[in-house]
């Protein structure tokens, strides 16, 4: 058998990778890999109706609730404004309730459900500069430290959906914050697998991989002397970045000033290459904090995860929970970088 024979007969059509913190598993699809530039050709559904209907371009005009934060340019208009959503997932109630149905459990969805709405109607975030971003982290952490001391409050969601088809029901760009009585399921999987990985290697693993990847660079996107951004090795989905400090922090509340325009610069750098190697595709990016129930955490590294929408669940995602990503994340970080 000839050596070309061999090579055709075992060129690798997939590989299986195994997130270090979780322990699931994805599918690097490479047998059907696309060229990077195969999904800018993604045609996005535009359903803005125009400033003229926007909710939030006047949200006092429009019956929204009344601020809880708002911050303002030196021209005296609005740059940010934060208020109670009027259809909240989690609203207030009294002390919560457990009930149960034979086998079953409940509780009342006790919590708060906030907007941090942005100025410009068609300015997202990657459009924006780095004060401006840093201008809405710092929001998200003025919020997080409102709730995270309040009775029934154990952790709290932040994320931000772009795009009709991530679940944005309004065009104008606006980022979430629940406060809520249970830890996230999802969290509880990487606290639980950042603990596993302590007890038997001694060190973080959320910093193994950053120093990992900052010393290998051909999955970064970015970074600088504080934070990196960089696809993962074990990416669901093709261009998924995640962005993290590089000094080890728990607690997402806990940054600085100083800290926050480092995070600006990078995750603004992150959402900016996206934009431009993917022609504005709808995403969502969450930040994954230390719970706030009260206990302590020492073992975990606060993220945020960008998750483009670059492929649509079928029957084997949904049937194993494995996800398929149809490139490789080095080479979505190597395109990504391309855009900077």
């Amino acid at each position: 058998m000839s050596e070309e024979k061999v090579d055709k007969k075992n060129t690798i059509a997939s590989e299986l990778r195994q997130d270090l913190v979780s322990g699931d598993w994805v599918v690097i699809a490479t047998g059907r890999a696309k060229r990077p530039d195969e999904f800018a050709s993604f045609q996005r559904v535009l359903d803005d109706k125009g400033i003229e209907n926007c909710l939030f371009e006047d949200p006092t005009a429009t019956g929204q609730e009344k601020d809880v934060l708002i911050y303002h340019k030196s021209d005296g208009d609005w740059s940010l404004r934060v208020f109670p959503n009027k259809y909240p997932a989690f609203s207030q109630g009294k002390l919560l309730k457990i009930v149960s149905e034979g086998p079953y459990v409940a509780m009342a969805g006790n919590g708060y459900h906030e907007l941090v709405v942005t100025r410009d109607h068609w300015r997202q975030l990657a459009m924006m500069d780095v004060m401006e971003v840093a201008e809405v982290i710092d929001a998200y952490q003025d919020r997080y430290l409102e709730h995270m001391n309040k009775k029934n409050v154990n952790y709290i969601a932040i994320f931000h959906n772009h795009g009709k088809e991530s679940g944005a029901s309004l065009p104008h760009p606006h980022s979430q914050i629940m406060a809520i009585p249970v830890v996230a399921p999802y969290v509880q999987l990487e606290l639980d697998g950042a603990s596993k990985y302590h007890k038997s290697n001694k060190h973080c693993v959320f910093c193994t991989m950053v120093e990992y990847e900052s010393e290998e660079k051909k999955r970064v996107v970015f970074e600088n002397e504080d934070f990196i951004a960089y696809c993962p090795f074990a990416s669901r989905a093709a261009f998924e970045v995640h962005v993290m400090p590089k000094k080890h922090s728990p607690y997402f509340e806990r940054i600085t000033d100083a800290q926050k325009i480092k995070l600006a610069e990078v995750f603004s750098k992150s959402l900016g290459a996206i934009y431009k190697a993917l022609n504005d595709p709808p995403y969502n990016f969450y930040i994954h904090s230390a719970p706030c129930d009260g206990k302590d955490y020492p073992h975990f590294h606060w993220h945020i995860e960008i998750l483009p929408h670059t492929s649509t669940w079928a029957g084997f995602e949904l049937d194993t929970g494995i996800e398929i990503s149809t490139l490789q994340p080095e080479v979505a970080a190597e395109y990504l970088r391309k855009q900077l």
